[in-house]
């Protein structure tokens, strides 16, 4: 909790700094990269820097933080901690990069809001930072001890099984432990990070989901070729597209992430666009090998059925359940397809049960226009649980 003549500070200066938080963020990233290049290099998305996509969604997390401790003093903000401690786990991140950031970034404050920043100032945002870090440390922490890792060593080298095409950008990846270890529990919907060597010799990460259920003999992860229509393409996913076969080997983490099936008796709503249907076929797997008995319903959105991965298997699982429907809107549809199921995804003519739980992954776009389908149609926010890939822009916007 902030103590009390921080709160009064932080809520007089929310507005200034809110304001300037963008300029904040771009040249604490400056900052930091200046001092530690090897993070650019070797941790930081490089893609997501160049977009500016990483420094909208801190700006975003630091609003969105100081904003619920001065209104909302005795909650805190623990579905956003938990997304950001996911990722964080996933990459290995240690506490004492934290007191890196906190150097950089309050350097960039300092810069960027000059006089403003009197020692009181100074001294009620460094308690944000500082409850914002701590709770994201702790977090961590429990997350790390529960696959049996530490800080900053996540990574296993894991050998390609097989290596099948989906669609024309679309591989999946399956992989064992190179050691002829077990692999690692996960939850239906986590995702592992992937650590592979460039060219340059730079060794950049990204997150995929795990594609199959918990308890396959090997892990799968489906991944999209990002391909930059003007702009640079996907570094990994072409470097994964053009060089990774059956034989070959990756550092991968161990598993993380919080878009899970909370309950097990809740009618269930499972929608995804794009590649976001890799954590969705993960559910859909272990709920039809686990007998779920509840109503499931299938959404998914494309732009066209040759562009949506692995869709006989989506459609499969959907149908082995006793009680489900499954539901796809393309963009550009085959011929015979329904009228109603053309462009966008438009629930207005599906019955949602009540008490629904609903599960989306896909673009920022997609999620949104959904969540407020199902809001209309009178699903309680608390159970819309979703999975941004890459930055969470929605806490930015």
């Amino acid at each position: 909790m902030l103590s009390e003549p921080s709160t009064a500070t932080v809520r007089a200066t929310l507005p200034a700094v809110g304001a300037a938080i963008g300029d904040i963020a771009d040249l604490f990233y400056r900052k930091l990269f200046d001092a530690h290049p090897e993070l650019l290099r070797d941790l930081f998305n490089r893609g997501n820097q160049a977009s500016g996509a990483q420094r909208q969604a801190l700006a975003g997390s630091i609003a969105a933080f100081a904003t619920q401790l001065v209104e909302h003093p005795d909650t805190r903000p623990d579905v956003m901690l938990s997304r950001i401690a996911h990722k964080h786990a996933s990459l290995g991140i240690t506490p004492a990069q934290y007191d890196a950031v906190h150097t950089h970034l309050f350097a960039a404050i300092a810069e960027v809001l000059g006089d403003a920043v009197t020692p009181e100032v100074a001294a009620a945002w460094d308690e944000v930072y500082w409850l914002m870090a701590n709770a994201l440390i702790a977090i961590e922490e429990r997350l790390y001890a529960q696959q049996g890792v530490v800080a900053g060593d996540v990574w296993r080298d894991w050998e390609v099984v097989s290596r099948t095409e989906e669609t024309e950008d679309v591989a999946t990846f399956r992989l064992r432990p190179a050691d002829g270890s077990p692999a690692p529990a996960f939850r239906p919907g986590q995702y592992v990070s992937v650590q592979v060597e460039l060219p340059d010799g730079a060794h950049q990460i990204r997150q995929y989901s795990l594609s199959c259920a918990p308890g396959s003999a090997v892990r799968s992860i489906t991944v999209k070729r990002v391909r930059g229509g003007g702009a640079p393409d996907g570094e990994v996913s072409r470097q994964l597209h053009e060089q990774v076969r059956a034989g070959d080997r990756l550092r991968v983490s161990a598993p993380y992430g919080d878009l899970v099936l909370k309950s097990a008796e809740a009618p269930l709503l499972l929608a995804s666009a794009g590649i976001g249907c890799t954590p969705i076929l993960s559910m859909l797997e272990h709920l039809a090998e686990s007998g779920h008995g509840t109503p499931v319903t299938v959404v998914h959105g494309d732009r066209s059925p040759a562009d949506h991965a692995m869709r006989t298997d989506h459609a499969a699982l959907a149908g082995k359940l006793p009680d489900s429907a499954a539901h796809f809107w393309y963009e550009d549809p085959a011929d015979g397809h329904p009228a109603d199921r053309t462009g966008l995804v438009d629930l207005s003519g599906l019955v949602i049960a009540s008490g629904t739980h609903a599960y989306l992954c896909g673009p920022l776009p997609f999620m949104r226009s959904v969540r407020t389908q199902l809001l209309a149609k009178g699903v309680a926010a608390s159970d819309i649980h979703y999975e941004v890939f890459g930055p969470d822009l929605w806490l930015a916007s």
